[in-house]
């Protein structure tokens, strides 16, 4: 499963299956699978290679540190 993070603030992204919205923790903002995938996409586009390759590892550790008992 992969954590979502806010395009806002960065906080993590709680779903709520009845409204089908995902919501910041942190902030509030709230945004539709849709908003999400394209926020992310526009990122992309706007990050350098270095920031992408930063952001995957935080990620990717992230998750391995999350498996951890």
């Amino acid at each position: 499963m992969t954590t979502n993070y806010c395009l806002e603030c960065g906080g993590i992204l709680s779903y709520d299956s009845a409204q089908k919205f995902y919501t910041c923790k942190s902030c509030g903002l709230t945004v539709s699978a849709q908003q999400l995938m394209e926020g992310r996409n526009k990122l992309r586009d706007i990050e350098s290679p270095e920031e992408q390759r930063r952001r995957r590892q935080n990620d990717y550790l992230k998750w391995w540190l999350s498996k951890k008992p």
